[in-house]
């Protein structure tokens, strides 16, 4: 049973300085390796690692296909910043050749997990000689995975399975107790600049969480440009979240006076504290417009935009 800390109760000095020494006594003498995604949760557990191992600290991009337009680049050069270097790992062929031919949802996200934590993260730890691995997984990410919402990729104890028995190392998440409003907290208290600490949250899985079917590097690329679109249009605004979302049929359209078959994007965008409960953003009409125009000009082959109106329960914020 996790003991939950909740935002209100958050002393967020006190929790960096306990989690500071857990880390320091946890791994000891030796190294740990973290994976940085650039999301809020893994920026927030890599500085909690860097300020208890400091050089000890092996932070790693994986490049695995499925992230947005410039994300490695974009995470190395924020990192660099802060004093904390981070190593991109070009992984792409390995997890769409894991991807290939599947189309059902948990199979999609259990082929990125088996290829993230024991093909690629399993052969850098080997290489590296490390002993843990750092983990911005957050209670969230275990309430929808034990009640079974949807399969989260980094969700194991939880689930009985033991990561040094099944990968070879230890798994270690300090953010554990808390949900996405304290991650924020803590960020902040660390000096995370707001671009980094205050990003919108990303799906795991990245891209393929949005692609309904097949996650070929094709059908990636479409969502990316949408997601591209989406940020410049909403990245301003307030909402919780937001996402494109590519569907698995070809629809009717017209284009140049002739019927054609093409592409649809579902349009996301939520309300939400904690991920827990979420509602559509209320977008203006003139906004769905743009974002619409954007997207029908900006990529080939999509004749038809929709926009995502079912609440979270029963919608969930992830399409897939």
């Amino acid at each position: 049973m996790i003991e939950e800390i909740t935002a209100e109760a958050l002393n967020p000095e006190a929790f960096i300085a306990e989690n500071v020494e857990r880390i320091r006594a946890v791994v000891g003498p030796d190294r740990a390796i973290n994976a940085l995604s650039g999301g809020v949760d893994s920026s927030v557990v890599t500085m909690l690692g860097h300020r208890a191992l400091g050089g000890r600290l092996r932070s790693v991009f994986i490049e695995n296909g499925l992230m947005r337009e410039r994300e490695g680049a974009s995470v190395v050069e924020s990192f660099r910043a802060l004093g904390v270097p981070v190593e991109i790992v070009d992984a792409r062929e390995e997890f769409f050749a894991a991807l290939k031919g599947l189309t059902d949802p948990e199979e999609k996200r259990e082929a990125i997990t088996q290829t993230f934590y024991r093909r690629v993260f399993g052969r850098i730890v080997k290489e590296s000689g490390a002993k843990v691995l750092l983990q911005g997984t957050i209670l969230t990410d275990v309430d929808e995975t034990v009640a079974g919402i949807k399969r989260q990729h980094n969700v194991f104890a939880q689930l009985g399975i033991d990561p040094e028995a099944t990968f070879g190392y230890r798994i270690l998440e300090p953010l554990l107790p808390l949900r996405k409003d304290g991650v924020r907290i803590v960020g902040r208290a660390l000096g995370l600049p707001d671009v980094l600490f205050n990003r919108k949250p990303f799906p795991g899985p990245a891209l393929a969480a949005l692609v309904i079917g097949e996650a070929t590097p094709e059908r990636i690329a479409v969502v990316r440009r949408a997601t591209t679109i989406l940020e410049r249009r909403l990245e301003a605004g307030p909402a919780f979240q937001y996402m494109a979302v590519l569907h698995a049929d070809r629809v009717p359209g017209i284009r140049e006076g002739r019927r054609d078959f093409g592409l649809q994007i579902e349009v996301r965008c939520w309300d939400s504290v904690d991920a827990r409960t979420a509602s559509p953003t209320r977008l203006s009409w003139e906004t769905l417009e743009a974002i619409s125009g954007d997207i029908i000009r900006e990529i080939p082959g999509v004749v038809s935009v929709t926009y995502h109106i079912a609440p979270k329960p029963p919608s969930t914020i992830e399409a897939v």
